[in-house]
């Protein structure tokens, strides 16, 4: 083996490579170095910057258990706090100069027991450890519509707002109704009074109950830590033993939790035909469940128009429906989420013996463990397939995706690498079981490729805790 620039190279800094960074230097190891593409740490909160941007997932649990956070503002934090807790923990954990930003990923192979990682500009990093922190939505997916170069007004992807341009006043289009779709169309609502949103596929919205912390909460939270940790475990068994149930399709939740929508629309949408329009024809759960005070009643008032027929080309002017209806507009917002399962997608990963991760993942991405893929030695993905979730934080997850990673580092030497039949017979495990839940209920979804959900983990949190705990040592080979 060549002698590596540095033992571990971590490939971004968003939550999970913080993580990584910092469980590392507690851990003693001081040999490892976080690129980033960007100019600072947050990865998608750095990002994502469009208005009433926040997280839905509840502040004390969207965040590392060890770094709680009593200042919060709100129970789901906002854009700027999170981004700011984020480079509060790198700062505070001592990560600054182990960081170079700027610094982009065209590719990375491994050769002679190291991995040798090229960028942009052609340098190049040799490390004994790869570990991909870069996380599944980062890659802004803008549809290819007819005419949409034609537009004579103003477009962009809600993941690339433009802060310059002044939107108050202005003849709005939205397409999507997703997660970053009813953060801002209240938002946009709010300062026009022609705002059109251009929606199909209607999505199980529950109320959030969201609210700003008293000044006594958050000194308590300060004052007596412990109340902190029974407040997220409050949060985490919410989901854990009522939106997972849904997930699992139990009828008793399902049929719950169904209710406490309709009762929502009932009382924002008056109208029984853009109501109906609203409710899902799909089982709950089978698409991510979203959280909203806001959004039904703001496409409830009188200035926002519902549009559900299809797109059927953008115009210099606006955009025109399926039905022949053209709609004049100065800017079209794609909130039209992201690139669904783009493990190392913009990077040509080649492992032993030449051989291609995109050849290996053709018929979509899988992972033992959500980690490791034979053939790739010491190359970790964090966030990988098979590990997200509908019902917790990922923040919990990766947490304990990290914890195993070091045992793995620390039980090698040289090199570690699955074995094929330990990453298929996981692969197989994970698919059997998802067949059952509600994401394998409807024929697509950004957790689908094809008939196969690769995205997603087909437990609970309890029972991800438990398997990550300890590796099984058999299903590894190590050198």
């Amino acid at each position: 083996m060549g002698h590596p620039d540095c033992r571990t190279l971590i490939i971004g800094a968003g939550f999970g490579g913080i993580c990584m960074g910092v469980k590392l230097k507690e851990a003693g190891d001081e040999d490892f170095v976080i690129v980033e593409k960007a100019d600072e740490v947050g990865g998608t909160w750095r990002e994502n910057t469009y208005p009433g941007a926040e997280c839905d997932i509840a502040s004390a649990l969207y965040s590392y258990s060890f770094a709680p956070n009593p200042a919060w503002d709100f129970k789901w934090a906002k854009q700027a706090q999170i981004h700011a807790y984020q480079k509060g923990v790198a700062k505070d954990y001592g990560l600054y100069p182990h960081i170079r930003f700027g610094r982009t990923v065209v590719a990375t192979a491994f050769n002679d027991g190291v991995w040798e990682t090229e960028f942009s500009d052609g340098e190049v990093i040799t490390s004994q450890f790869l570990i991909s922190a870069i996380g599944q939505l980062h890659i802004p997916k803008t549809p290819e519509i007819t005419g949409a170069s034609d537009f004579a007004g103003t477009s962009f992807h809600s993941a690339q707002w433009d802060h310059s341009y002044d939107y108050a006043g202005k003849r709005i289009a939205v397409i999507g109704n997703a997660a970053s779709a009813i953060q801002l169309i209240p938002e946009l609502a709010e300062v026009t009074d022609n705002l059109t949103v251009y929606h199909r596929t209607p999505n199980w919205i529950v109320p959030k109950k969201d609210r700003a912390y008293w000044g006594i909460e958050k000194w308590l939270g300060k004052r007596f830590p412990v109340l902190g940790k029974l407040y997220r475990f409050n949060l985490f068994a919410q989901g854990e033993f009522f939106i997972w149930r849904i997930i699992q399709g139990k009828p008793i939740s399902k049929w719950l939790g169904t209710q406490w929508v309709k009762m929502g629309l009932r009382k924002h949408v008056k109208d029984p035909e853009l109501r109906a329009k609203m409710t899902p024809d799909y089982p709950m759960g089978a698409r991510r469940i979203l959280l909203s005070d806001k959004i039904y009643p703001a496409l409830a008032k009188d200035t926002v128009e519902n549009v559900t027929d299809g797109i059927e080309r953008v115009t210099a002017v606006g955009i025109k429906t399926q039905d022949g209806t053209e709609r004049a507009h100065d800017l079209i917002v794609y909130a039209t989420g992201f690139h669904t399962n783009p493990f190392l997608k913009e990077i040509e990963v080649t492992g032993e013996g030449g051989r291609a991760l995109r050849d290996h993942w053709a018929d979509g991405a899988r992972a033992y463990m959500g980690l490791m893929t034979a053939g790739f030695p010491n190359l970790f993905v964090l966030y990988g397939p098979n590990t997200n979730t509908g019902h917790t934080s990922i923040i919990y997850k990766l947490e304990n995706q990290v914890g195993y990673v070091l045992q793995l580092m620390d039980r090698t030497s040289a090199k570690i690498e699955v074995t094929e039949a330990a990453e298929s017979e996981f692969s197989d495990e994970m698919q059997s079981r998802l067949k059952d839940l509600a994401w394998s209920k409807v024929e697509a979804s950004w957790y689908k490729v094809g008939d196969k959900v690769p995205n997603n983990w087909p437990g609970s949190a309890l029972e991800y805790k438990r398997r990550y705990k300890t590796p099984i040592w058999e299903h590894y080979e190590i050198s």
